[in-house]
């Protein structure tokens, strides 16, 4: 499979491709916002896309064309205010969603954030960006696209485990950013994450047996 990767220069979006690339069982085509990230994957022999997720759903199909997924990895970041936040998490999540369905891709991971789902969880120093992802992903949920869309915790970077715990509700937790890459590639490959939402932590089970658990 051809994988279109939204975020790719992000922290696990990176990963991922990286992973895809040396793995050699997909491929993977990295969709950036700046000219100068482009080398970098070039020289993972990864294709590449230059995408705006502030431009038109037009311009991000076209770049997701002949893909056979869509991992979207990207985030305003923390350094941004809430109106990156709303135009970047939640509508260019939108739009990523609307350019696949108009670029013919039915499988499509997002990656969210843990218990966003449940409004009484939502802090408030920022609401905003619960909300945000809240909203992305009722959107993919309704999109009639072949979801799976994953809630990390507390995002570090350690050295994966290859050890998760995976469910519709768990408490926060921390887990490592190469155990989501992981998370989302072996999603690529198992039907039991098709139309799944969860929370995902560290915890004792292989990825492959937290997703056969869901």
């Amino acid at each position: 499979m051809k994988i279109f990767v939204v975020g790719a220069n992000g922290q696990i979006g990176k990963q991922v491709v990286e992973k895809i690339q040396n793995q050699g069982k997909h491929t993977a085509k990295a969709a950036v916002r700046k000219e100068e990230q482009l080398s970098y994957f070039h020289d993972l022999g990864a294709e590449t896309a230059l995408v705006d997720l502030e431009g038109s759903i037009e311009d991000i199909a076209e770049a997701a064309k002949g893909a056979d997924a869509v991992v979207f990895a990207a985030g305003s970041g923390g350094k941004t205010g809430p109106d990156k936040t709303i135009l970047i998490d939640m509508d260019g999540a939108i739009k990523t969603v609307e350019a696949a369905k108009q670029a013919g891709v039915k499988r499509f991971i997002i990656v969210s954030a843990i218990g966003v789902h449940n409004r009484n969880t939502w802090s408030d120093e920022i609401k905003h960006y619960s909300a945000a992802k809240h909203y992305a992903d009722v959107w993919l949920e309704e999109s009639g696209l072949d979801y799976t869309i994953i809630r990390p915790g507390l995002l570090t970077n350690d050295a994966g485990t290859g050890k998760v715990k995976a469910a519709s509700d768990l408490e926060r937790g921390e887990i490592p950013r190469e155990d989501v890459a992981n998370t989302i590639i072996e999603s690529l490959d198992e039907d039991s994450s098709i139309n799944k939402s969860f929370d995902l932590v560290s915890g004792d089970s292989t990825i492959k047996e937290a997703l056969h658990s869901l």
